[in-house]
């Protein structure tokens, strides 16, 4: 069985991959300050092949004692999205790329045989040319204190020499969304959901401006693909993780949401202060590794109805649901 070592894997894309990883018959190991609490992985230490250790991958000491006889490392902890960012970002330039430059190095000198390093396409920051869509070899134009520290870790990682033990993968996910054991209501599709299916107003700023969705499963199911691909397949190479049918600007999420929700009330605020504006292409994830997404954000939008109209969580508006 390979050990992998997941850092941030008590977070909402973790915990998630976790229990896939789990499933799949690998050995789990997860290294998190559990900044956001634990509850998300507390069951699964039942499991005799997963393992927690409580650490930080900015503190060499912690992630020697993680790191050991593993095979896969897969880097999620990070201060996650732009406010977050925005809000801290001397500890998110410490996390995001001193934290994943200092856990590559260490996990090449330990001998893991694979990186993969969690990044994101707001690393395209706003396309050129508004009718095309931007793939892997497109210009990189972050706009965001978070998609710079992704591009910085990018680079570093894509650079290190081919005969280092370690591979690294870069996966740039898409704008993430549906259900998890730490579920979260600060993002898109899943906080427009929540605020209708709880009869309010919902408020929309920048109606018209284009992000690829994922759902967090087929995030998770984009990086075993890798884990489980040949190095020459993926090593020191970048993929985008999604689906090409699956751009959306925010008008058209609202629609989609509104075929559930008929009565639901909208109000759009004309406002241009992020100006990320991309559609993504994902033929390279399909055509190299054959990876196919299998929900869709009609989905993702059905399952958070269903959570915030039965009554599954006491108060959605809780700030345990959002990053900041």
């Amino acid at each position: 069985m390979k050990r992998v070592l997941i850092s941030g894997g008590a977070g909402y894309i973790g915990s998630v991959l976790v229990k896939l990883l789990l499933d799949e018959g690998y050995k789990v190991r997860v290294i998190d300050i559990l900044r956001f609490g634990g509850e998300a992985i507390v069951e699964l230490l039942n499991n005799d092949n997963f393992e927690f250790v409580k650490g930080d991958i900015r503190k060499e000491e912690d992630l020697r004692k993680a790191l050991k006889d593993v095979d896969y490392a897969v880097n999620l902890a990070a201060i996650v999205g732009d406010p977050a960012c925005a809000k801290e970002p001397d500890l998110a330039r410490s996390t995001n790329v001193d934290g994943a430059r200092l856990f590559y190095t260490l996990a090449n000198e330990l001998g893991v045989k694979k990186f993969i390093m969690a990044s994101t396409c707001s690393n395209y920051g706003k396309m050129d040319d508004p009718n095309a869509y931007v793939n892997e070899d497109s210009k990189l134009a972050p706009v965001s204190l978070y998609a710079e520290t992704k591009v910085e870790v990018e680079k570093y990682l894509l650079s290190q020499p081919k005969y280092n033990v370690c591979k690294p993968t870069c996966l740039r996910f898409s704008t993430v969304y549906g259900l998890s054991p730490r579920i979260r209501f600060d993002l898109t599709v899943n906080e427009f959901t929540k605020e209708l299916a709880m009869g309010r107003e919902l408020v929309v700023f920048g109606e018209q401006f284009w992000r690829p969705y994922c759902h967090v499963v087929d995030l998770c199911r984009g990086v075993i693909a890798v884990l489980k691909a040949d190095d020459e397949l993926v090593a020191y190479d970048v993929f985008n993780v999604g689906c090409t049918d699956e751009n959306y600007t925010k008008q058209m999420i609202v629609y989609e949401i509104r075929k559930q929700l008929p009565d639901a009330k909208v109000k759009y605020v004309q406002k241009n202060e992020d100006p990320r504006d991309y559609r993504v292409s994902f033929d390279k994830i399909w055509q190299r590794l054959g990876f196919k997404i299998t929900k869709t954000v009609p989905d993702g939008i059905r399952q958070i109805i269903t959570v915030v109209q039965n009554g599954f969580l006491n108060d959605p508006d809780e700030k345990k649901y959002k990053n900041i």
